[in-house]
């Protein structure tokens, strides 16, 4: 009955009534608990795109930054002084745990025999693998927030949608009216609903599409590093043995 009074209350205001203000105070609460989490949705989306653009950028201008210095000649001893204990980026953080784990092996090598420098080879490698799977399931995190706020928003919108149009139906059955200005405020409030849900999942799958590319692009990046790296380190071990 509630609900019949509100839609009788604003039914002189037909303006009024389809303001998205409105539609949002004349909603239940099972509608206005699906509008507000989606508008939630929608924010934090946002704020992940933004994280993460600004993320990438400066993890691929770092990476450049390091490559330039990395293949200028510099010493790699020198180079790893550098980089320390605490890695600045993803690349930096792949040398780092390939130099660490070069230079444990490194006093064996002189005796070594081609059994154990293959074992040095393989371990440097896996050392690299494994930061580089690291590396990129940090810069990964929240991704699968944008693939399901992406995939299921449009459905939560709809549920929205179905319940209120239920109620609104019940209204009209109340108020025995079918006047266009009765049953309007209503369905266009259920419909209200899909539309939050269509601006949280929108931009969550063009971002989620576009970013999980750039990352693609960026592990790619790191995978070749440590590949010309673990090259250079064989060819170390190889003069050194």
């Amino acid at each position: 009955m509630d609900r019949a009074v509100d839609a009788a209350g604003l039914a002189g205001d037909p303006i009024a009534s389809l303001s998205l203000w409105s539609l949002f105070l004349m909603a239940d609460i099972v509608v206005k608990t699906v509008m507000i989490g989606l508008l939630f949705a929608s924010v934090w989306v946002w704020a992940i795109i933004f994280d993460k653009t600004v993320t990438l950028k400066r993890a691929n201008a770092r990476a450049a930054a390091f490559e330039d210095r990395f293949w200028s000649g510099v010493n790699l001893e020198d180079l790893y002084r550098e980089a320390g204990e605490n890695p600045r980026h993803p690349m930096e953080a792949v040398f780092s745990a390939a130099m660490r784990e070069w230079n444990r092996s490194a006093a064996k090598l002189v005796s070594a025999s081609e059994g154990s420098r293959a074992a040095i080879r393989e371990r440097v490698e896996r050392a690299m693998v494994i930061t580089v799977q690291r590396e990129m399931e940090r810069l990964e995190k929240w991704m699968v927030f944008l693939a399901s706020v992406g995939s299921a928003a449009p459905f939560i919108g709809l549920f929205g949608t179905v319940w209120g149009i239920m109620n609104s139906f019940t209204a009209i059955a109340a108020m025995k009216n079918t006047n266009l200005t009765v049953v309007a405020p209503g369905i266009a409030e259920a419909l209200f609903a899909t539309a939050i849900g269509l601006i949280a999942a929108i931009p969550a799958v063009l971002a989620y599409n576009k970013i999980s590319t750039d990352l693609a692009r960026f592990a790619s990046r790191l995978e070749g590093f440590a590949g010309e790296f673990g090259a250079i380190l064989s060819r170390q071990t190889e003069e050194r043995g």
